[in-house]
């Protein structure tokens, strides 16, 4: 590619195993990037692993997480750090939602939902400013959601925690202004991805929506594009963004309005 942006630079992926995230990957791995992959399934990782060094030269380890122990998180991305001498972009990308009415919803679907989306992602990027702050440059890219700004019936839990990742990134981002660190909050509408085999067991939502899904490659291309460069948000599709201005400046009239179509899950 072209693009010489990412050659030689460290790119740290959570959620890696599938997704967008291996999208990223290897999207990352053919600009000549170096990669640090993490996922729970250690055997996907060590798939997609050597599937990137086939082709591409750049380091590529790979380190089995949960993002939801703290414990694992500070022991796993010490020695990854280690290992790489650094980091320059961290994409926070480990994530899930499960879709019910708020009074359904079981604590652990609240707690590990919370866990996973928001105090997992915190304590990820935790870990990698100290670092980037020393060096004073780095990218800290969180996946949220369109949902953390529109939020619809039977997403209660899963909103909040997107809505938590989008807040926790625009203090972050006043806070790493002036130290050349960028911080890019991701907010993509459904996505074709096995997200949707927890989120909606029932299928409902994703036949409702299924022409409007966003196939994984588009959503990891926007997202390497922007990587290393001062992007406050990527908001995908632009039309259910624009949804979400419409939503601020009129929420009573746009819930009366869109009643039916938040209803499909």
């Amino acid at each position: 590619m072209n693009d010489a942006t990412l050659l030689d630079k460290t790119v740290f992926i959570t959620g890696a195993s599938g997704g967008i995230g291996s999208e990223i990957a290897r999207r990352c791995a053919a600009r000549g990037a170096n990669l640090a992959l993490f996922a729970r399934r250690l055997d996907k990782l060590q798939t997609l692993k050597e599937e990137l060094e086939k082709d591409h030269p750049g380091k590529i380890k790979v380190y089995q997480l949960d993002v939801s122990e703290t414990d694992q998180i500070k022991e796993v991305f010490t020695k990854a750090l280690d290992d790489f001498n650094g980091i320059d972009v961290l994409v926070n990308n480990a994530g899930y939602g499960v879709f019910r009415y708020a009074h359904d919803a079981t604590i652990e679907d609240i707690k590990g939902m919370f866990s996973v989306n928001v105090v997992g992602l915190i304590y990820c990027t935790r870990m990698v400013l100290p670092v980037m702050r020393k060096q004073k440059h780095g990218h800290i890219i969180n996946i949220a959601s369109q949902a953390g700004k529109i939020a619809t019936p039977k997403s209660s839990i899963y909103s909040a925690s997107k809505h938590a990742v989008i807040g926790y990134s625009n203090a972050l981002r006043m806070e790493l202004a002036d130290l050349n660190v960028y911080v890019t909050a991701v907010n993509p509408g459904p996505i074709e991805t096995n997200f949707f085999d927890i989120a909606d067991k029932e299928g409902t939502y994703v036949m409702n929506v299924k022409k409007y899904m966003l196939k994984p490659e588009f959503v990891a291309e926007k997202v390497v594009n922007a990587m290393l460069k001062p992007k406050r948000e990527i908001n995908l599709p632009w039309w259910m963004n624009t949804g979400s201005y419409l939503y601020v400046l009129f929420p009573r009239l746009f819930e009366k309005v869109g009643k039916k179509a938040f209803n499909k899950k």
